[in-house]
């Protein structure tokens, strides 16, 4: 009896243990289970707030005074510019198609959110964070590459490659308008744009045809005509020239342009659109500007053979309104003004033109620096903050774009800045136009030109502006040449850092011979050529130090840049 208890009670202990090992398994999974859903949460989390950080902004331009014609010739331009929407995601990196494919069949509420993001970055790295991946399946880091070349390829056989050529050859690997990829035998071979992006390019030039039929603006005309033919022909030279003469309402910029994302090299443009209104009011007040470019670039401070004797004719100030941009133009932060064309040629016979995109600058004045000001700057200095002053910084910076080196002799050879620097370019370029804006602004003060009222305003509010560029990242031309400029006038004294308050100000004292010093150092390696000055200079001032760091820590409810949504363009205008 007391064996067959202790049977019956070791049985009973055994099931009781199966139950207990049954009843945790269950629990074991739902511990699991709950674990994954905390980790979805947080990576929705994470996802929401890097959107957050581009405030959604309504962006306007009235086209009531265009003529009926020219309406209907922006109806069609509008969906030429969609087109390099298309083009562009296939120049960021291969596997962009396919990846928003598969995202575009996730309506789930993160697929969506997912979605969104890749849309403002024009693919699965956040260029806010250092292009920090943030989808699954994309490569940990962004493909230098690009789109441009073939994924597997490195420089060194580019280089190797591009010595094998003729001339004609070579100026066409290192050229904007080709991309390299792979022949049947694996060797790398030339394919021009036009090649390329065929179906988008083909579709684009009937629709700006089309434009250029109805408007009866001689110059819309010419200009839509000609970059018809150059999407064709792969021949930009002509229509760059058009577009430098442009003068119409309508104010277009559609094309291949900026090499920002050849982060091999620098050489390919990738394809963007700007559809604007012209500002006659604001554009006839700057004018003045353009009477005072060649005796600017007379007293830049450098060495005088570096200095180009005559500048091209042609220096056109045009202040527009958005009403839709696509591609390159609109892509993560958005773009307050340009300076082009970036073909030394053109620039060399015509100048070049900058095109200031007034309602864009506005956005960002009121969504992110007034708000950066007020937590970051001296309470001393931060009523001097203005519009104005910010609105005319940027003005010198795309001015002093077309300032400076560009075609150079390196070591005997001709060459141009850009094929010296290579992939460092584009910041020292971004840098070197903002430092000497500041230098000339100053120059055109101290001449009477502008009201002397401008000069504390405008070094106060270069200041607050310089946390929002350093925003960007330092992945992003504009970041990176931002973080040289602060961290160098830091150095000389010109900022000052109040660490018990965490704000920051402008020393007058020290401000204007450090803007001139570096603006020295820029414009003359830019002019040796030098990619190891360039390179030392990155190295060195390039970075986040802790006092920027703790800044930027502080700014964390405010928006970095704008989400813009083209109201006049309906819903076309959303990159959703």
């Amino acid at each position: 009896m007391k064996s067959m208890m202790k049977i019956c009670s070791l049985a009973l202990a055994f099931n009781l243990a199966l139950l207990g090992v049954a009843a945790q398994k269950p629990q074991s999974q739902k511990s699991a289970k709950a674990k994954k859903t905390v980790s979805k949460m947080n990576k929705e989390t994470s996802l929401a707030a890097k959107i957050r950080r581009f405030a959604p902004t309504q962006i306007t331009a009235d086209a009531s005074k265009l003529s009926k014609a020219d309406r209907l010739a922006l109806d069609k331009i509008i969906a030429a510019a969609k087109l390099m929407d298309a083009i562009f995601l296939r120049q960021v990196w291969s596997g962009n198609v396919a990846m928003k494919k598969k995202l575009e069949a996730d309506t789930s509420p993160i697929g969506k959110e997912r979605l969104h993001y890749f849309n403002i970055n024009a693919g699965p790295w956040s260029r806010l964070d250092q292009n920090e991946p943030f989808i699954d399946g994309a490569p940990k880091e962004k493909p230098p590459q690009a789109g441009y070349y073939p994924d597997d390829m490195t420089k060194a056989e580019f280089e190797a490659w591009v010595k094998t050529l003729p001339a004609a050859e070579q100026a066409k690997a290192t050229g904007y308008f080709y991309t390299i990829r792979r022949g049947v035998d694996k060797q790398l071979k030339l394919v021009p744009y036009n090649e390329e992006y065929k179906t988008f390019l083909e579709p684009a030039a009937q629709l700006l045809k089309e434009a250029a039929v109805l408007t009866s603006n001689a110059t819309l005309k010419n200009f839509l005509t000609k970059r018809a033919e150059a999407f064709l022909s792969n021949d930009y030279y002509a229509s760059d020239v058009a577009w430098m003469d442009l003068d119409a309402p309508i104010d277009v910029t559609i094309g291949p342009y900026e090499t920002y994302e050849d982060e091999l090299f620098g050489y390919k443009a990738a394809y963007e659109a700007f559809v604007t209104l012209r500002d006659e009011a604001e554009s006839a007040k700057l004018v003045k500007f353009s009477g005072y470019l060649q005796e600017l670039e007379n007293h830049l401070p450098m060495e005088a053979k570096y200095r180009n004797p005559k500048l091209g004719a042609a220096s056109p100030i045009r202040v527009v309104d958005v009403v839709f941009t696509a591609g390159d133009g609109n892509r993560g932060v958005q773009t307050a003004a340009f300076n082009l064309p970036n073909d030394e040629r053109v620039v060399k016979e015509k100048g070049s033109k900058r095109v200031m995109l007034k309602n864009m600058q506005e956005a960002k004045f009121k969504q992110v620096l007034v708000p950066i000001s007020k937590l970051l700057s001296d309470p001393a200095q931060q009523n001097e903050i203005s519009f104005e002053a910010f609105f005319t910084h940027i003005l010198a910076h795309e001015l002093m774009h077309g300032l400076g080196p560009h075609n150079i002799n390196v070591n005997g050879q001709a060459s141009t800045v850009r094929l010296s620097l290579k992939e460092l370019y584009s910041t020292i370029e971004e840098a070197k136009a903002d430092i000497t804006g500041l230098w000339a602004l100053q120059y055109l003060i101290d001449k009477g030109v502008m009201d002397k009222q401008m000069e504390r305003a405008m070094y106060i509010t270069y200041l607050a502006s310089s946390f929002r560029s350093v925003r960007f990242g330092l992945t992003e031309a504009h970041g990176k040449g931002q973080a040289i400029q602060f961290n160098y006038l830091t150095d000389e004294g010109a900022i000052k850092i109040d660490a018990a308050k965490g704000t920051f100000s402008i020393d007058f004292d020290k401000v204007k011979d450090a803007v001139r010093k570096l603006t020295s150092e820029i414009l003359t390696l830019q002019a040796e050529g030098s990619y190891a000055k360039a390179k030392a200079m990155l190295d060195k001032y390039g970075v986040i130090r802790p006092a920027m760091q703790k800044a930027l820590d502080k700014l964390g409810s405010v928006p970095v840049d704008i989400e813009p949504n083209f109201t006049l363009v309906g819903k076309a205008g959303s990159r959703n």
